[in-house]
């Protein structure tokens, strides 16, 4: 287990740069187990080096899809979410963090077009703030186009929680939404507080 100060989501990439002695040993064992996975969740209270980190249950596989060691004991990593998963039961971390974990797949939770559109608006009002904000400080506006989205639900609704300026908090609540659904509401809710930042800002 790599627990990190940054949300995980399946499908989303995820570069690491790895130093600290335990985590050293977490890539060793993979590499020596021909198995290039392992899990990450988040930290919801602590740091990321040291150890006795507070983290979340809930969580997402990562694989390794490139790993060059670097000198100094280092490793820089690229890699990749896939599929979510419940942690059972935390073990002792030694010599790094271990759980027992059971996948949790997505539940079927509807029919999603009324969501995804409430979503799509509130991408919409967003860019139209940003687009405001830029002109009032004059930098490059951003858009957040949300373009070639996946067909299936719940990796659209990842998809768009991995693209959307959120949170790492409403990121792992989106991760913990039962299904596809759920997450844009999750999301809906995420960017009305987002939108209603940028219009206290243009005030």
């Amino acid at each position: 287990m790599f627990p990190l100060g940054t949300v995980l989501l399946p499908g989303a990439g995820l570069p690491l740069r790895v130093f600290e002695p335990r985590y050293v040993a977490l890539v060793e064992a993979c590499q020596a187990a021909e198995d290039l996975t392992f899990g990450v969740v988040l930290i919801s209270r602590g740091s990321e080096v040291g150890g006795g980190e507070v983290r979340t249950d809930v969580g997402v596989i990562a694989r390794m899809q490139s790993c060059v060691r670097m000198p100094g004991d280092r490793f820089a990593m690229a890699c990749r979410g896939e599929d979510r998963f419940r942690v059972v039961r935390w073990l002792e971390d030694e010599p790094f963090p271990r759980a027992e974990i059971e996948p949790w797949p997505d539940s079927d939770d509807g029919d999603d077009s009324d969501a995804l559109a409430v979503v799509f608006e509130r991408r919409d009002e967003l860019n139209e703030l940003v687009r405001r904000l830029a002109e009032q400080t004059g930098n490059e506006p951003r858009a957040f186009a949300m373009s070639s989205l996946p067909a299936d639900p719940s990796k659209r609704s990842f998809s768009l929680a991995s693209s959307l300026p959120i949170s790492e908090i409403d990121k792992q609540r989106a991760l913990a939404a039962a299904g596809p659904v759920e997450r844009l509401g999750v999301l809906a809710d995420a960017l009305d507080d987002v939108v209603a930042t940028l219009r206290f800002r243009l005030m």
